[in-house]
């Protein structure tokens, strides 16, 4: 096949490239990396100039992007498989997507959604209070109020954003869910062209964390100190609750001293550094208020790190696994993660090597990059057969 993979989240288009190219198929990745997080990709879409304080550098960055849109846009033909990474798929206002998106939709084969992060139907849902006991969006019954939060449901709930994800999640041929969450919130306005597939991991270009050989199951089970990691976004830390994670270790290491609970802390840094800040940890603290672990703490799992976050039995029993357990759970409080981490961690109750090996083991059965290549092929597939007639044109 050849297949278009347009935006970018936390590597997960450009890793399902290299599990779709190493199975044969013809594959190229247009993003902006990102942003900031400069992931690789095969045709550069970064919009220059928006984090400059010059407003000259910020109206010509602009225009050279539309520059850029207009040059690559009419390159993007002929591919059997489009896959969008949001409906957000370039860095324009909402308003100025559904004709690009048109345009793809006329000139390619199936075109797919990418339900991998905020968006109208995760909004939406999380909003209602009744689908999740916790959300970035409500705890309980409560909606949970802050500035992202709010703004977020302003933009996706009573505004373009929202327009616009509902136009193309009925006009999509398909939409793959990354996430628990994410499946929760589309099967039921969707159940016939929504599909369940996890993120992928490319194990083979991982880097083992340097503190995975560093103890052993029958000799040494609880290292003297726990090196702790935790990645900070700073206009979005309330909302992943990295604020609250953050009090938790530091009150941590004032109860056991800095010789038992060290803490590094990576904020806004590209994603090669970050890689290399985690390879000397232990434990990764990652989506205080998630179902499921992202691609965030696959990757550390993947190297063998722990991770203290989300892991709910809701997620285990999508994937079908009844044996690993390899995810310190917590409940979205400052409290729950201090009382998880001191029980299950800092007690020696757990066999911290065999915590490590076991969330290698859970990337290994789920995660692994060809395997979650297939599966996007068989979906990709499926959509191709059922579809025995031209689709109708979408709404204007």
């Amino acid at each position: 096949m050849k297949i278009l993979l347009i935006g970018e989240y936390s590597n997960v288009h450009w890793t399902l490239a290299e599990g779709l190219r190493d199975l044969g198929h013809e594959v190229t990745v247009v993003s902006d990396g990102d942003r900031w997080k400069n992931y690789p990709r095969d045709i550069d879409l970064r919009r220059r100039g928006l984090d400059s304080s010059s407003r000259v550098q910020r109206l010509t960055g602009s225009i050279r992007y539309l520059f850029d849109l207009a040059r690559i846009w009419p390159q993007l033909r002929g591919y059997d498989v489009v896959q969008i990474i949001n409906p957000i798929f370039v860095d324009l206002k909402a308003e100025r997507l559904w004709p690009l998106y048109r345009y793809l939709r006329r000139h390619n084969g199936l075109m797919i959604l990418g339900a991998f992060g905020i968006d109208y139907y995760w909004v939406k849902v999380g909003s209602d209070c009744k689908t999740f006991r916790y959300t970035d969006f409500n705890f309980g019954g409560e909606l949970r109020h802050y500035p992202f939060a709010d703004e977020m449901t302003r933009d996706w709930l009573h505004g373009p954003k929202g327009d616009l994800n509902r136009r193309i999640a009925e006009d999509c041929d398909g939409i793959a869910t990354g996430l628990y969450e994410y499946e929760m919130c589309y099967r039921p306005f969707f159940p016939d062209k929504t599909r369940f597939i996890p993120f992928p991991i490319n194990r083979n270009s991982i880097t083992p964390a340097d503190t995975l050989n560093a103890t052993s199951s029958t000799l040494n089970p609880q290292p003297s100190a726990l090196n702790f990691f935790l990645g900070i976004q700073r206009s979005r830390s309330a909302y992943k609750g990295t604020d609250l994670m953050h009090t938790a270790l530091l009150r941590l290491q004032r109860d056991f001293g800095p010789e038992r609970v060290c803490i590094q802390i990576a904020e806004n840094v590209p994603f090669a550094q970050y890689q290399q800040m985690m390879n000397s940890s232990h434990v990764i603290l990652d989506q205080l208020y998630s179902y499921t672990p992202a691609m965030n703490a696959l990757l550390a799992m993947a190297k063998g790190l722990i991770v203290v976050g989300g892991g709910e039995p809701e997620h285990y029993e999508l994937l079908g696994e009844h044996e690993l357990r390899p995810i310190i759970n917590v409940q979205p409080t400052e409290q729950d993660v201090y009382d998880q981490i001191t029980e299950r961690l800092l007690s020696g109750k757990e066999d911290i090597h065999q915590l490590q090996l076991d969330s290698i083991e859970y990337i290994r059965r789920h995660h692994d990059h060809i395997l979650v290549a297939r599966k996007y092929l068989d979906f990709y597939n499926s959509l191709k057969a059922s579809r025995q007639a031209p689709l109708p044109p979408a709404a204007v």
